[in-house]
């Protein structure tokens, strides 16, 4: 009975949604995208736009996501939201990053994306236009895939903080105790696969489209550049997404090595109690403007 419970509530929310986009406006940019999907399907096989879409997707999303957090340190006015502003940026840790990361995508990435083409055959997931999915379903297949990493990402990420194994391969990652948008993906190639796992679990339970691969690899970037720019810049958009963790939730992980495990939201680290620390801080923080705001008055 909760399990048809369940259905009928999913079936009015997916018509809701439905009914909602019949009277929003054409999107201008459909018919664009239609052409050059049709396009890129005329004069590439599936395995090239399986493959080096994959990659191209990858590149270009990460390497965009980063301009802004790149720009900030050149902006002193952006210094004002920087969250450790005794830990400036520095030329030497972003050329490190930097090479380490191409190593990563292309000796550690690359060959995972070349099965993704073998991933799509196997289970029949088609390529076509008229397959695609609406932008809402996406939303809520994107949605559903970070609900899914996170909970992997918090218990295995945790896991990789243990004393025993610490050393050997989180470490690299907490190399930068000040983080920058560019190291969200500096990682030891174990914890690359380890963690990484993570995101194939949603695809293989939610994909019905190659567009999803695509789409969940910008929403996954997206997120995880964010929380690790270091900068905690008001009106985000992501901080819209129901509990939502930001970047100050994840900086504090990299100045304080404990606690706040969890990549995207915060429930599973609330639940254990592993933001127990983090908590402490804030109020800490609070009382310390608190007191500086008397003495200024």
């Amino acid at each position: 009975m909760a399990m048809n419970d369940s259905v009928n509530i999913l079936n009015s929310a997916y018509l809701a949604v439905e009914y909602i986009d019949s009277f929003l406006p054409d999107n201008p940019l459909q018919q664009p995208f239609k052409n050059a999907w049709n396009y890129m399907l005329d004069n590439y096989t599936k395995f090239q736009i399986a493959t080096w879409g994959s990659l191209i997707v990858h590149e270009v999303s990460y390497f965009l996501l980063c301009v802004p957090g790149f720009i900030f340190q050149f902006i002193p006015y952006m210094q004002k939201y920087k969250i450790q502003q005794d830990k400036p940026e520095t030329w030497e840790k972003q050329w490190k990053c930097f090479k380490t990361l191409i190593f990563n995508h292309f000796f550690i990435q690359l060959p995972l994306i070349c099965g993704t083409y073998y991933f799509t055959e196997y289970f029949n997931i088609p390529y076509g236009w008229e397959e695609m999915p609406r932008w809402y379903v996406l939303v809520a297949q994107c949605f559903g895939c970070a609900v899914i990493e996170d909970a992997w990402h918090y218990f295995l990420h945790r896991l990789l903080h243990h004393k025993r194994i610490y050393k050997y391969i989180h470490k690299v990652h907490h190399e930068f105790v000040s983080p920058f948008g560019m190291q969200a993906e500096y990682a030891h190639p174990l914890e690359t696969l380890i963690l990484g796992t993570g995101f194939f679990i949603g695809i293989v339970v939610f994909c019905n489209h190659v567009v999803l691969l695509w789409a969940w690899v910008i929403c996954r970037l997206m997120e995880t550049i964010d929380v690790h720019s270091g900068y905690d810049v008001p009106l985000n958009p992501l901080h819209l997404v129901p509990f939502y963790a930001g970047a100050r939730f994840h900086d504090f992980h990299h100045m304080n090595f404990i606690g706040n495990y969890a990549s995207t939201f915060t429930w599973w680290d609330r639940l254990f109690g592993t933001d127990s620390q983090f908590i402490a801080y804030q109020e800490k923080e609070k009382k310390k403007q608190c007191i500086t705001k008397k003495k200024a008055n």
